[in-house]
């Protein structure tokens, strides 16, 4: 028996709806890239994007635990001299939570030209409210929060 690959034309993309709201953004996190790289899948091929497209709403309901919402700092440089900027996560997620729950999600992806790709397929929304309703998304339930937490 020969090892099974995946071929581009074999996959089918699905749509998924992840509600953040109540769920701490790292459990949140590994369970959109899991889903966009598709690990869930048996037919998972780590060099071809087997994973599915992933809508996370409410992100502004994100939960940072233990202190993070105070120490925790999201830094861009812009590449030129005393180009850095900090941003404190309670700023962030009082101005723009989409971006921090991007931030997570894209840092758990792979690091190259396949991990792009997948995070092409994360839409995050502030909101319950999002404008993909033509791809008939299905709900995800996250493992962990279905048998009561860990």
């Amino acid at each position: 028996m020969s090892t099974y690959f995946a071929k581009a034309a074999d996959i089918e993309h699905k749509w998924y709806v992840i509600d953040a709201a109540g769920l701490p953004l790292g459990r949140l996190a590994t369970e959109a890239a899991r889903i966009l790289r598709g690990k869930h899948k048996p037919i998972f091929t780590p060099n071809v994007d087997t994973g599915d497209h992933v809508i996370v709403i409410n992100a502004d309901q994100t939960l940072l635990t233990g202190n993070k919402l105070e120490t925790k700092v999201y830094r861009t440089h812009s590449g030129y001299p005393g180009g850095l900027k900090e941003t404190s996560y309670k700023k962030l997620m009082q101005t723009r939570p989409e971006r921090a729950v991007e931030h997570a999600i894209k840092g758990m992806l792979p690091h190259n030209s396949l991990g792009a790709q997948m995070y092409g397929k994360l839409k995050v929304y502030r909101g319950a409210e999002h404008p993909h309703q033509a791809q008939k998304p299905e709900v995800w339930n996250v493992a962990w929060q279905r048998e009561g937490g860990r």
